[in-house]
């Protein structure tokens, strides 16, 4: 999947944030654009990938983000739009 279709976390000293722009300092992942990646990811893997202890505030600031997520992906949707 092409990065530009994902969206960035990044690592930052005052916690996790969305790096729209893809070009923020900080170790980052990417997750697809829909709920179900999401809270699959809270549940341990985002925290393996971006090497850190996830907070309160983090999840709660992550939490506050995917719940204006569909629940599939837009690439998932496009693709069966076209079957």
């Amino acid at each position: 999947m092409p990065k530009r279709s994902l969206i960035r976390l990044v690592r930052t000293p005052e916690g996790i944030r969305v790096d729209p722009t893809g070009k923020a300092i900080g170790r980052g992942a990417y997750l697809h654009d829909a709920r179900s990646c999401w809270e699959r990811s809270l549940k341990g893997t985002l925290a393996h990938a971006l090497k850190l202890d996830l907070t309160d505030q983090d999840r709660a600031y992550l939490q506050d983000f995917l719940a204006d997520l569909p629940h599939e992906s837009s690439v998932e949707a496009d693709s069966a739009a076209k079957e």
